[in-house]
């Protein structure tokens, strides 16, 4: 999943953004209003995280534009702002929450879920086959049995699940799993893989983590060759 935080302020700024990151989120970061409005309409986010002053054009103004320019990703607009005539004034202008500092952390991260879910149609729960996950928990089952994930796995996981039946290539989830590719290793995508196989897939019948040659990796259907 990709971020962009729109905020002046470093600290604030670098806290998000180390947070987000421990959470595998991909995140991109600008202190400028118009820069906002350039980003968000050549990358595709799945959030906004959106500050209103800004330098360039305020926070307000920034999601006006996006709107305006028909960009629908979610804005989560957080902000000192917090009279009641300035949280009217982001939701009109387009923001879908309107969250006011100082703020916890915690809560952040479940605004961006209820924005995520929302966007995909999804609840916290994802099935594929007799896999399930939670995504609130990050609780992993199979036929009902519990499997256990380090952090990389299960985001690993999560993403395939999301995107099931589609093939990922290795720079597709690089590009959308922070910290993925920070080890020294090239094929760590590769690796990561054949450790999820051996928990997920392991001791079943049906496979549901597939390599496509010379494409990458799909969660789904078990006709492919692996």
């Amino acid at each position: 999943m990709k971020v962009l935080i729109v905020e002046d302020d470093k600290k604030i700024a670098n806290f998000l953004q180390k947070g987000l990151k421990e959470e595998y989120y991909k995140v991109d970061l600008t202190r400028d209003g118009f820069e906002a409005v350039y980003l968000a309409q050549v990358n595709q986010y799945d959030v906004i995280i959106l500050d209103v002053l800004l330098p360039g054009i305020d926070g307000f103004e920034v999601c006006k534009v996006l709107r305006q320019k028909l960009i629908q990703t979610p804005i989560i607009m957080l902000t000192a702002r917090d009279s009641i005539s300035d949280k009217v004034m982001g939701l009109n202008y387009g923001a879908n929450d309107y969250l006011t500092k100082p703020f916890s952390f915690e809560e952040l991260l479940a605004r961006i879920k209820v924005q995520l879910r929302k966007q995909n149609g999804i609840t916290n729960i994802i099935l594929v086959k007799d896999l399930e996950i939670d995504t609130n928990q990050r609780r992993v089952t199979r036929n009902g049995k519990l499997i256990s994930l380090t952090a990389k796995e299960y985001a690993l996981l999560e993403f395939l699940a999301r995107n099931e039946k589609k093939v990922l290539s290795e720079t597709i989830i690089n590009e959308n799993l922070n910290n993925m590719d920070s080890s020294s290793m090239s094929n760590i995508i590769n690796v990561y893989i054949y450790r999820l196989r051996n928990k997920i897939d392991k001791n079943f019948d049906k496979k549901l983590i597939h390599t496509i040659r010379g494409a990458g990796y799909m969660l789904g259907k078990n006709e492919y060759i692996q």
